[in-house]
């Protein structure tokens, strides 16, 4: 007979059911869990909550499982290994997710690395309006609205997601590609000029 487990209001789980219990919530859950709210169910402090992800995180990978924590700075989730993806695609052949077309992958570089950004802003690095590429980002939950700066007219501050770490496998944010070594990378090129369409 499976035993319920029953936690009193302001009492932690014990240390070994934690795991059980993290691993129980994210699988049903199926997308990410704040952490802070995860915390607050369990009944851990800040240091205990920390510690057991980062030691559920490094069970995973060290025993390869086919399921691993996807931990950002706010979120965590159950994903399927990288490692085995092959083989599910060989099984399930799932369809290909939608792919983002140039205008919006250069708007929400643009956004990625100099967040918070206006659409102003952006215009002026991409050199073309950028309102459609905004709105469909928005709508992917690629990004988010930070609120207005404090200028005049006030325009709107966008900024990445969490799902925009998810989707570009990062953690988070310190870890896109150095900007810096990509530029001196082109510095070298003719600078030639392009008509593009938005």
């Amino acid at each position: 007979m499976t035993r319920k487990l029953h936690r009193k209001e302001g009492v932690a789980l014990q240390y070994d059911e934690r795991f059980g219990a993290i691993e129980c919530i994210l699988f049903v859950s199926g997308d990410p869990v704040p952490v802070i709210q995860l915390q607050r169910a369990l009944g851990l402090t800040d240091i205990e909550m920390q510690s057991t992800l980062q030691s559920m995180d490094e069970l995973y990978r060290r025993e390869e499982r086919g399921i691993q924590l996807y931990l950002t700075e706010e979120t965590v989730q159950l994903v399927s290994n990288r490692k085995y993806t092959d083989l599910v695609l060989t099984l399930l052949q799932p369809v290909q997710s939608r792919t983002f077309s140039q205008s919006m992958l250069e708007t929400l570089s643009i956004i990625a690395y100099r967040q918070p950004v206006t659409r102003a802003d952006i215009e002026a690095v991409r050199g073309v309006r950028c309102e459609y590429a905004v709105s469909q980002l928005l709508k992917l939950g690629m990004i988010r609205e930070l609120g207005r700066k404090d200028v005049v007219g006030r325009p709107m501050l966008f900024g990445t997601t969490d799902a925009f770490l998810r989707h570009f496998g990062l953690r988070s944010i310190s870890e896109l590609p150095r900007y810096e070594a990509y530029a001196e990378a082109g510095s070298g090129a003719e600078n030639t000029e392009t008509v593009e369409q938005a």
